[in-house]
């Protein structure tokens, strides 16, 4: 189809960019012309990126236009905080009694000092570009995807500016609902800041989209009009299935405190102890970034000789990792509020035709898809006799040859579906 409309995607992260983060709208820009949408990409010149993945360059398209200007971030200030300031970057930091004195000032910085985070000092410059160069080239959308939530306030300002001109509003997670919120030490005015920001964002764009069910109807509450896209795949990619030389669980992305299956480790150290046969076929393979006191907990237990830490690689290594696992591992925050969290990392292991381990809060979104796949099982952070019940029957069944998973009903969760789905959206 030969494009015939246009729409300007706003977005701080972009290839070189790695994670999460960058993988959504790389894809719906892949796609969107085929579906009558000429995309352009507006993005910082000179960002400050946790991940850098270079290989996802080559998924960007040669006739796609971006256009860049230069942002400020202050994470020289940052430097103080030593060896966390790539943690500060990515919205990571230390919790409870494992907080030093550096880590909770740089998180009461961060929440009350940068509203809504580190990112805002391009608001201001990138709106008045953007002011002008919307005068001067016609477009019939544009969207604004966060975190970082400064995003939405170009949004804000743009919409004022064109009030034709149709908004999207895209929250990969959410605002003032996210689990780590409550952790920024938030004084009453910054606290009430962030959610009268938040608020504007929802009343003032045309269509606000949320990545999860959960947080769609959330999001309806507070006066958005609010649509659930989820993330997704690019195809289906399931390896011929033939028994791996080890039975091997992996967790891919980045693994924090605050996501720690604790309860897994425990039912892992028990069944290499009481399963002799389990001890020497099990592994346990990192591929990404996992908290150093995540590690060491793991190190001083007997699943330290059973641990492959790979460490960060490429999206598409990442990928083959992916293939040559036997189960895969997600894991969301524990508490209620964080059912409607999809990691995005659940798409691509649903791809792979894996079996998946999930943790979270005991009913969530993430538990609805793998029981409408089949893909897999979710437990609650509590649920330790059903998690060492479910690992000896996938151990029995790789040991026996037949680990395959059933997965059924995965196409809607493909990028090119889910890009249809926007399009009719807009």
């Amino acid at each position: 189809m030969n494009p015939s409309k246009k729409i300007l995607i706003i977005t701080y992260y972009w290839p070189p960019g790695g994670g999460p983060g960058v993988q959504r709208w790389l894809k719906f820009v892949k796609y969107l012309p085929e579906f009558g949408w000429n995309p352009t990409v507006f993005t910082p010149e000179n960002p400050s990126y946790p991940i850098i993945d270079e290989t996802l360059e080559n998924e960007v398209s040669e006739d796609l236009k971006i256009i860049k200007t230069k942002i400020w971030e202050p994470y020289q200030i940052a430097e103080f905080f030593g060896k966390d300031n790539k943690k500060f970057k990515a919205g990571q930091f230390d919790v409870g009694t494992n907080q030093s004195w550096k880590s909770k000032l740089s998180i009461w910085v961060r929440g009350n000092f940068f509203i809504p985070d580190a990112r805002v000092f391009w608001v201001k410059p990138s709106v008045e570009y953007l002011k002008k160069y919307l005068k001067e080239n016609q477009f019939d959308a544009f969207v604004t995807t966060g975190p970082p939530h400064s995003m939405h306030l170009i949004g804000l300002e743009l919409k004022k500016e064109f009030p034709n001109l149709k908004w999207i509003a895209d929250f990969r997670d959410p605002w003032t609902e996210i689990s780590y919120y409550k952790h920024l030490k938030l004084t009453k005015s910054a606290d009430q800041k962030h959610r009268n920001l938040e608020q504007k964002v929802f009343q003032t764009a045309d269509v606000t989209l949320a990545t999860s069910f959960s947080d769609a109807e959330n999001f309806k509450q507070k006066g958005a009009n609010a649509f659930c896209i989820t993330n997704g795949f690019d195809k289906v990619k399931v390896k011929d299935e033939q028994k791996s030389s080890k039975f091997t669980l992996s967790y891919i992305g980045v693994l924090e405190q605050l996501r720690n299956p604790e309860v897994l480790w425990k039912v892992l150290n028990e069944l290499l102890s009481e399963h002799e046969d389990f001890k020497n076929a099990f592994e346990l393979k990192f591929v990404g970034r996992i908290d150093d006191k995540i590690l060491a907990e793991i190190e001083r237990s007997s699943l330290k000789d059973s641990v492959n830490n790979l460490g960060y690689l490429s999206h598409s290594e990442a990928n083959v990792e992916m293939q040559n696992s036997d189960l895969l591992l997600i894991t969301n925050f524990p508490n209620d509020s964080s059912k409607g969290i999809i990691p995005g990392k659940i798409f691509e292991y649903l791809a792979t035709g894996k079996q998946i381990v999930s943790f979270g809060p005991k009913e969530s979104d993430v538990k609805k898809i793998l029981e409408e796949t089949q893909a897999g099982k979710h437990f609650s952070y509590e649920d330790e006799s059903e998690l060492k019940v479910f690992l000896l029957e996938k151990f029995e069944d790789w040991k026996s040859g037949i680990l395959n998973s059933q997965t059924q009903n995965i196409e809607q969760f493909s990028r090119k579906n889910l890009t249809k789905k926007l399009t009719e959206l807009l």
